[in-house]
């Protein structure tokens, strides 16, 4: 590497001030960081850069829930492309030295996120920056846990509606949806949830996602939906809400029994009904792509794929460098 490592100032921002360094490197979050900043999501000390004189060689970023004190995640990793540099041996330099600054010892570090354009995987200079990026982050203790899809309905689209084969109605109490998101975890294809599932109870596993973010929501629960059979008998829920950015489907899953009878075409008809009901001219969602039956459901819904994210966890930082 022409320029050495130890050539290299790396700190966080001193403030909004300095976004405009920060955002030399084009990405599609460039556009919220100064509302991430000014509403909590994001501090200036959680946005790291590496520089090289005056030159941006590369740059980091966690973002939190705004009730949050700490990072939930890091979804901003990038390195200049050149010659001269190792990417990998930059990108592992600065996450070691900003995660140092900014986690205890023995913190578990907050999951990675990569924001991609859909078939990413076919362009040679996309790709090899993201093997890049996996490589450095799995010399820190990083592994692959999945891609998802990013999805999304837009005023103009496909509008389903559901059948006459179930009744809607609203939840009735936290123990009532709770209950359901237990039973629904039984055989399913979420790479989380299937992680979590190897050393917690699906009890445990519902109660710490409702937990983490449905019950986080400000939109009315009376939005959520629980899909039944005439007789009353469940067969599955939706949770349309609104996160701090968009209208979205939160969650919506069939229970085990109830599943191939094409109820998550009517589950996902009715979330979106009830989001277009409140005024909502867009929706988004998300799944893994190793989920393919729904995603299969929402482009059936109307959604179009509008990216890639690929997700990458730690189980225990390496705090050594390797190389």
């Amino acid at each position: 590497m022409t320029v050495p490592l130890n050539e290299l100032t790396i700190r966080p921002l001193t403030g909004p001030e300095e976004l405009e360094l920060f955002n030399r490197f084009p990405y599609l979050l460039n556009h919220e960081f100064p509302v991430d900043l000014q509403e909590g999501r994001r501090r200036a000390h959680w946005m790291w850069v590496a520089l090289h004189g005056d030159r941006l060689i590369a740059r980091l970023a966690w973002w939190s829930r705004a009730q949050d004190d700490h990072p939930f995640l890091l979804d901003v990793l990038d390195v200049v492309e050149d010659p001269d540099l190792d990417r990998v041996e930059v990108a592992e330099h600065l996450v070691r030295t900003a995660a140092a600054a900014t986690f205890e010892e023995d913190a578990a570090w907050p999951e990675y996120l990569r924001f991609l354009p859909t078939g990413w995987n076919e362009d040679p200079a996309q790709r090899a920056m993201v093997q890049d990026l996996m490589k450095a982050l799995e010399r820190t203790g990083g592994s692959l846990l999945t891609e998802r899809l990013r999805l999304e309905w837009r005023d103009g689209g496909p509008i389903t509606v559901p059948g006459d084969r179930l009744r809607f109605r609203e939840i009735e109490s936290t123990e009532d949806i709770l209950g359901l998101m237990t039973r629904a975890l039984e055989g399913t294809l979420d790479a989380h949830d299937r992680s979590d599932l190897r050393h917690k109870s699906a009890a445990q596993v519902a109660a710490d996602n409702f937990e983490d973010e449905f019950a986080r929501y400000t939109t009315p629960r009376s939005w959520w939906r629980v899909a039944t059979l005439p007789d009353g008998e469940p067969v599955g829920f939706v949770i349309p809400a609104r996160n701090a950015r968009n209208p979205i489907i939160a969650y919506v899953a069939v229970l085990p029994e109830h599943r191939g009878n094409g109820y998550i075409d009517d589950l996902l008809a009715e979330g979106g009904r009830v989001l277009r009901e409140a005024g909502m001219d867009r929706i988004q969602a998300a799944t893994d792509v190793g989920n393919r039956p729904m995603a299969q459901a929402f482009h059936r819904a109307g959604y179009d794929t509008t990216s890639a994210v690929i997700t990458m966890v730690w189980n225990r930082p390496s705090l050594e460098h390797t190389s």
